[in-house]
């Protein structure tokens, strides 16, 4: 199968919108059965794995990206519950990725994260190591709420255009942990998929309440890229019987 065969669900005004802006609102695509059913399967993980949680992404850069404090993660989640098969396999979002990368795309990584009350303030940060042109993108990320995302709870800032800029925030701030001129936040209820070009300057900002504001990104690149989770490694055998012929294809393991 050399590529996935869903028509084009985006509009011609969210695909301006997400050329200029860098993000897009997809709107919410999980239903309050789903949202259930994702937060109770996450919850015993994160139970489960505890402080080894995201083990699978951090392993091999431990030293250079040790585990963020204040937050609670968890990685590999293809292989962890046919409850997150949707969130890297939804049309819309594939619509908006290729949109971004063109149609050669897969699943770089499935990784929840969690700001628990008093973290998960994030520098400044692009996903990728260099500033590129506009028509050399080989990332693009999306963000699945898994709670209300408010300026209260840590909603993750965006500045909007960065990414047709050409450059890194490392090589134009001299603080990277300030607040933007011009950021945007990402606010919405719980089920709303936010997708936005990785290019884009983005972080999280500090969630100032009492609950955790919770999150699964599902981040692409381009097919002849490396995973940020080596998805052929980790592929068990349970979840090549379960997932579609478009699911297996997307992780680039054959």
């Amino acid at each position: 199968m050399e590529r996935n065969e869903v028509q084009p669900s985006l509009s011609e005004e969210e695909r301006r919108f997400l050329d200029k802006e860098g993000y897009l609102n997809l709107g919410r695509l999980l239903s309050d059965r789903e949202l259930g059913e994702i937060r109770s399967r996450v919850a015993a993980l994160v139970k489960k794995e505890g402080t080894e949680g995201g083990s699978e992404l951090f392993e091999a850069e431990h030293v250079k990206h040790p585990r963020e404090a204040g937050t609670d993660r968890l990685a590999n989640l293809v292989n962890k519950g046919s409850v997150f098969d949707r969130l890297y396999t939804h049309p819309k979002l594939l619509a908006a990725t290729r949109h971004v990368l063109g149609s050669k795309i897969c699943l770089s990584s499935l990784n929840y994260r969690s700001a628990r009350p008093g973290g998960g303030w994030q520098r400044l940060h692009v996903d990728w190591h260099e500033g590129l042109g506009e028509d050399e993108f080989q990332v693009c990320n999306s963000i699945w709420l898994l709670d209300d995302f408010s300026a209260a709870n840590g909603a993750t800032r965006v500045v909007p255009g960065s990414h047709l800029w050409g450059c890194i925030p490392e090589d134009e701030l001299s603080d990277l942990a300030i607040s933007h001129p011009e950021q945007v936040l990402v606010e919405g209820p719980a089920g709303t998929v936010y997708v936005f070009n990785a290019h884009v300057w983005h972080g999280g900002t500090a969630n100032t309440t009492q609950s955790p504001r919770r999150a699964i990104h599902s981040y692409f690149c381009r097919r002849d890229q490396p995973q940020q989770t080596d998805q052929k490694k980790w592929l068990r055998q349970e979840t090549v019987d379960r997932i579609s012929r478009e699911a297996y294809w997307l992780l680039n393991v054959s």
